[in-house]
């Protein structure tokens, strides 16, 4: 059977690994067509790289070596006719399919920012998205020459962005017209504390204040008007103003679409023979844009079209919309119902502590005696804690004010046997337990990249390579082996 999958990112080649290592019946032969002329890469390190924590080298996935796979790279698609099942490309090449796998991913979102027009189709020298390999390359360049930087959108990326900016040597001011920093996972409260810890990372923030126009000379940008009327002067700008899903291909073949592809709770289109999945796919629930969502629907779909399914299915699905800020100097974790639109739940019970000394800030929410929600600025130990007792499900302390203040626990509280630690998720991209990790170790894996191989574990955002570390060293310890803490090195960067 021919299957076609548009698009070489993380979701599209994950998809086509599972679905390969699914294939025990050779059922599939698989053409990939990617746009990027480049192997697949991390695109969820890139702000890494701005930082100088990653090389791009580090970035790059793994494409399998497969008898029945044929991947052509710098080749995007024109168009899809599914009424004659065919898929045509840049180089006039017409590709026909059985079933079609769409994972063509979103783009930067370019605000409609006076300045940025440039008549060319290109934005202004030192304006730069920070979405593919290419605009990563680009900025980490321009940082050589520019003193100060704006980075407008304070979501995630922006955060992230503008740390990898201070990390280079640039003054940095990030400009976010809504109330709160990163709106979606925090609330004023948290917002104020992560503002307060901004300026000791290099960061000026300046909340509820919206850029007009970015002002340029002779092509180059010098500095950005806010809507007040007041100029930042700059050299580089920095856009994290959201995504938009790739949809161009499905809305002209017909397919229903919103802000994704519409597809149903299997990542079936309107289409039988259509699939969408990542970025580009928008599901009944509406949720989307965390790659651990993506990888889930291409594990998903593979044991689908192959009839199999996964030991990983156990994994807790509340593990995808677990988020960590990659950025030095400030500590954020969020977990599901967090953030200043949350839901108006009578069954919520949400307790909070706030140590604006010590620029700390936690809150849970809870119901039905498990944690359902949480907000942790500047308290890494204790988010820690309640990351495991969220994707775990956990039964909570009677009085939950002890998840706030876990040296207080009565003895025995929250304690685990051995059997609940090994089912513990480490790498929460990937729904790597302790156990693998342990068996990995067992079977000869002693570093990080050993572990990567051998369960893709790190291989996500990149937050649990430290616990990945510890566990390995602990394990090398317990067997009496000669492992030590393996050292954080990645391709020349240590984190």
């Amino acid at each position: 059977m021919r299957l076609v999958v548009i698009g070489n990112g993380m979701v599209g080649s994950r998809f086509v690994e599972d679905l390969l290592a699914r294939d025990t019946s050779d059922k599939y032969d698989v053409t990939v067509l990617g746009a990027e002329g480049c192997e697949p890469y991390n695109r969820v390190l890139l702000s890494e790289v701005v930082a100088g924590r990653h090389d791009l080298a580090s970035l790059a996935l793994t494409t399998p070596d497969h008898p029945r796979l044929r991947v052509l790279r710098g080749t995007a698609v024109t168009a899809v006719d599914r009424e004659d099942r065919v898929v045509t490309t840049d180089d006039g090449g017409r590709h026909r399919y059985d079933q079609l796998v769409l994972a063509t991913g979103a783009s930067a979102r370019i605000p409609a920012l006076a300045g940025l027009d440039t008549g060319s189709g290109e934005l202004p020298i030192g304006v730069h998205a920070l979405r593919t390999i290419d605009d990563a390359r680009e900025v980490v360049a321009a940082t050589l020459n520019a003193r100060r930087a704006v980075v407008l959108g304070a979501g995630v990326l922006g955060i992230e962005a503008a740390s990898g900016l201070a990390q280079r040597g640039c003054a940095v001011t990030v400009v976010h017209p809504m109330d709160a920093l990163m709106e979606r996972q925090l609330d004023g409260a948290a917002s104020r504390m992560l503002a307060a810890t901004m300026p000791r990372a290099g960061i000026h923030p300046l909340i509820g204040t919206g850029a007009e126009a970015a002002v340029v000379a002779d092509g180059r940008l010098t500095g950005i008007r806010l809507t007040g009327g007041e100029v930042l002067e700059s050299e580089l700008l920095v856009l994290a103003t959201g995504t938009v899903a790739n949809t161009s291909l499905a809305s002209a073949s017909g397919l229903p679409c919103e802000r994704g592809v519409l597809v149903d709770a299997a990542s079936a289109t309107a289409d039988p023979r259509v699939f969408a999945i990542g970025d580009c796919a928008q599901p009944p629930d509406g949720a989307m844009g965390l790659v651990a969502l993506g990888w889930e629907q291409s594990r998903a779909l593979a044991e689908r079209l192959t009839g199999t399914t996964g030991r990983r299915r156990a994994r807790a699905a509340r593990s995808n919309d677990v988020v960590r800020v990659k950025a030095h100097g400030l500590d954020v974790v969020t977990m599901g119902v967090c953030g200043g639109v949350r839901p108006d739940d009578p069954s919520h019970r949400a307790l909070s502590l706030s140590d604006p000394s010590a620029g700390r800030h936690v809150e849970v929410v809870v119901a039905g005696g498990r944690l359902v929600g949480a907000t942790c600025v500047g308290a890494g130990t204790v988010a820690a804690d309640l990351v495991a007792a969220y994707t775990r499900g956990t039964p909570v302390p009677h009085d939950p004010a002890h998840l706030l203040l876990p040296a207080l626990a009565p003895a025995g509280v929250g304690a685990d046997d051995g059997s609940a630690a090994g089912h513990a998720t480490v790498c929460r991209c990937n729904g790597v337990t302790r156990d693998e990790i342990e068996r990995a170790h067992a079977d000869g894996a002693r570093g990080i990249d050993d572990v990567a191989k051998a369960t893709r574990a790190t291989t996500g955002c990149g937050g649990c390579t430290q616990e990945v570390c510890d566990l390995l060293a602990r394990l090398g310890a317990a067997t009496g082996g000669s492992d030590t803490a393996p050292d954080l090195t990645i391709a020349g960067s240590t984190l």
